[in-house]
């Protein structure tokens, strides 16, 4: 019976190692997220032939047209 239970406790420990990990990685998206959807937008305007123009804050850059 000793035995079920450490499998229950490892699994139990496990899912809280995601769960911290998960909030950790939420919480880089959240903090870089504009810088990110800027560099995102920055390689499809160069996909598309198009000016990428920055925004007043980060993640409101647009495309336009040359």
């Amino acid at each position: 019976m000793s035995r079920l239970n450490n499998k229950g406790q490892a699994l139990v420990e496990y899912l809280l190692i995601i769960a911290v990990i998960s909030v950790v990685v939420i919480g880089v998206v959240k903090l870089l997220g504009g810088y990110l959807q800027d560099s995102v937008t920055k390689t499809s305007c160069s996909l598309v032939n198009k000016i990428y123009v920055e925004g007043a804050k980060p993640g409101e850059g647009q495309c336009v047209d040359q």
